[in-house]
């Protein structure tokens, strides 16, 4: 079979896949709708891009330039988030792997009509940015500078992250849960290796390392002497603007051959991922590896008693029901010695930094494994016939996860005689509760809260 042929098919039926989803409407839209929070105002609101504590002056190049580096930074998560979640995450796997066809040119395929997404969302953006530049552009107002600088900094990091989403899908090991931590991962060393080469004189070896491509436009062609820039938020920030020539950076030795290269790389990885496609067999386990399954699983539920009585209701079903999404959330020996483990953490050191942060990361797990099991279609389905209502199920799972949270915050604040360590507790494990159960509702599934409070478990980290 002719590989153009077959890609080309890929390609097309990918799109006209996207192109009957609801959801491909909501990503074009969202650069619109979101433009506006993306430059910060003068009053600090919105994404901060600052330089030495202050916000730059807003000309059309540095408009183009904070767009470009809000969506390869801080967007970057959302787009992976959407790329793994559409209509498009159901293939029809089954058929293609017993046909002649070319793996890679499947693959090719199908990330070209990711990239395209990805880049239909980039020019949303882009129209939106022209009309925000129109409004509050210091000097003069020039739609190609501002469409230029936003392509050359976000398309790379796009189509790189779409081709990241064909790769892990290709591999066993990573099409599953394993692929949103390895893509977190990523996500966090692509942020910091730009950071830590910064003070290096510019090429295209150094801009290599910054595959999100901030770091050339916001320090120039000379060597950085520190961290004299932040992306985000600072509560340190100064009145006043300062004026930063983006072009300096953005025409540096090696920048823009660095940003194309980029975009090579991401097609190559993508035929990488068809070469390395992994067919969806049943894989027999080893001996160790099944008893080691085995002791770490919940365990078979009691024999049934065939002669025992009708059960009677509970005097309160709502307790009932919050214990059992207790067991449930907190099912597996693996999950009781890591719970242990984290609640030893607590007992060392500032509990915010520590035990805290442990605890988090452990109900993330576990609070989105439950909630993407009771939240999908046909479990759903069922739970409406019960006594209890669904909203009060999900009521219940969100009490439950703060008694987990309270649980492990438990010995910190015995051994300190200190209640803020539950405060704390009760905050982030309802907060959490609350996010992975709200977006489980929504995606029917534990992709979407698993990422997301990945981020967000970053970002408390941090702070």
């Amino acid at each position: 079979m002719n590989r153009l042929a077959i890609a080309r098919s890929s390609l097309i039926t990918s799109l006209r896949r996207y192109s009957r989803s609801w959801g491909l409407w909501l990503v074009l839209l969202a650069g619109p709708v979101g433009a506006r929070f993306m430059v910060a105002r003068d009053d600090g609101t919105g994404v901060q891009v600052a330089i030495r504590d202050h916000l730059p002056i807003m000309t059309s190049g540095m408009l183009g330039v904070s767009l470009g580096i809000v969506v390869s930074t801080l967007l970057l998560p959302v787009a992976y988030l959407y790329l793994r979640s559409n209509v498009m995450r159901r293939q029809p796997w089954q058929i293609e792997e017993v046909s002649a066809a070319s793996r890679m040119a499947i693959a090719l395929g199908r990330w070209a009509a990711d990239a395209s997404v990805m880049l239909g969302m980039l020019a949303t953006l882009t129209l939106a940015g022209c009309f925000l530049g129109w409004l509050i552009v210091s000097g003069p107002f020039d739609v190609v500078v501002i469409s230029w600088t936003l392509w050359l900094i976000a398309a790379p990091s796009l189509i790189g992250v779409a081709a990241i989403r064909i790769l892990f899908d290709a591999v066993r090991l990573t099409r599953g849960a394993w692929g949103d931590v390895a893509f977190f991962i990523l996500w966090l060393v692509s942020i910091a290796m730009p950071a830590a080469v910064s003070d290096l004189p510019t090429s295209f070896s150094v801009n290599m390392y910054d595959f999100p491509g901030f770091v050339r436009p916001m320090v120039g062609t000379a060597p950085s002497s520190g961290p004299d820039f932040s992306i985000g938020s600072t509560n340190a920030l100064k009145p006043g603007r300062v004026r930063l020539d983006v072009f300096e950076g953005l025409y540096a030795e090696g920048y823009i051959a660095s940003r194309f290269a980029w975009a090579g790389i991401a097609v190559l990885i993508a035929a990488l991922a068809g070469l390395l496609y992994q067919p969806h067999v049943a894989r027999r386990r080893g001996r160790v590896a099944t008893a080691v399954d085995r002791w770490l699983a919940a365990g078979p539920p009691p024999a049934v008693v065939a002669e025992a009585p009708p059960a009677h209701g509970i005097a309160l079903p709502l307790a009932g029901l919050v214990l059992g999404e207790f067991r449930l959330i907190g099912s597996g020996r693996l999950f009781l010695l890591a719970a242990a483990a984290a609640a030893v953490a607590g007992l060392f050191g500032d509990y915010r930094h520590i035990g805290s942060p442990a605890a988090l990361l452990l109900l993330i797990f576990g609070l989105v494994a439950h909630a993407g099991r009771s939240e999908a279609r046909g479990l759903l389905a069922l739970t409406q016939t019960t006594f209890l209502s669904p909203m009060l199920r999900r009521l219940a799972f969100v009490m439950a996860g703060s008694g987990w949270a309270l649980l492990l915050a438990l010995p910190a604040a015995a051994i300190r005689l200190s209640v803020e360590p539950m405060l704390l507790a009760l905050a982030v494990g309802a907060g959490a509760s609350l996010v992975a159960m709200a977006l489980a509702t929504i995606s029917r599934s534990a992709f979407a809260p698993r990422l997301v409070l990945l981020v967000l478990w970053y970002g408390y980290l941090s702070t």
